[in-house]
């Protein structure tokens, strides 16, 4: 049975569906949407500082007193976030440059996308308060508010590739690739869940650092998988 979004070659090239509410990139609407996801990103970042409380005026004495005082374990999370919110940011625009413009369905996700994003702030709380950033709860709600947000942005992409909407087709193999390297983030948190809630914070969080070098190497390995396929 053949993919109805997908010709014989398995590339997406059925005609994007105006009818579902289609705003084309040369479009003022298109623009606006645009514009309002740049809006929520870049407020989501800044609602991070929310999270990083005053310390007391004896703390300002020297490093060792400020840094006792929690403000240390805040500005790790606040730099934390800041940092994961700023690449989804950048995934976000990378995706949308790939589409001929946004639907119905794709604008609908990506505003899940970016509820899931804003709720960052929320969760960056559990891990950087001084008095909850030890509990595996806080960092398990974390790690799947991070996999949710990632989730959501490679499927708004592949919602839009279905539909028709994608600028330059790609190849079912080339789509593959590229969607398995988008699951390493998510797969990573994810897993990090139970490792935190069997062995503790710590060791949930030092998961996440594996995504810093494997994100990059399977991006690598999948490209190049990619061109040697075309």
């Amino acid at each position: 049975m053949t993919d109805p979004g997908l010709d014989h070659r398995g590339q997406s090239g059925a005609p994007p569906r105006a009818a579902a509410g289609f705003a084309s990139r040369s479009s003022s609407t298109f623009g606006r949407e645009v514009s309002f996801f740049d809006a929520v990103y870049g407020f989501a970042a800044t609602l991070l500082i929310a999270n990083v409380d005053a310390p007391p005026a004896d703390a300002w004495r020297s490093m060792e007193a400020l840094l006792a005082s929690g403000a240390g374990a805040q500005l790790l999370g606040f730099a934390l976030s800041f940092t994961v919110i700023a690449v989804m940011w950048r995934v976000n625009v990378r995706l949308t440059r790939r589409l001929t413009g946004l639907d119905g369905p794709t604008t609908a996700i990506n505003l899940a996308a970016a509820a899931s994003v804003v709720l960052i702030a929320f969760t960056t709380q559990g891990i950087s308060d001084p008095g909850s950033e030890d509990f595996p709860l806080a960092t398990a709600l974390y790690a799947a508010n991070i996999a949710l947000a990632a989730l959501l942005q490679a499927a708004m992409f592949q919602t839009g590739r279905a539909r028709g909407l994608e600028r330059v087709p790609s190849s079912r193999r080339s789509n593959l690739l590229d969607a398995a390297g988008a699951l390493v983030t998510p797969l990573i948190f994810v897993v990090s869940i139970p490792i935190a809630l069997a062995w503790g914070a710590t060791a949930g969080k030092w998961t996440w650092a594996t995504a810093i070098v494997l994100g990059p190497l399977v991006g690598t390995l999948t490209a190049r998988a990619s061109r040697k396929g075309d």
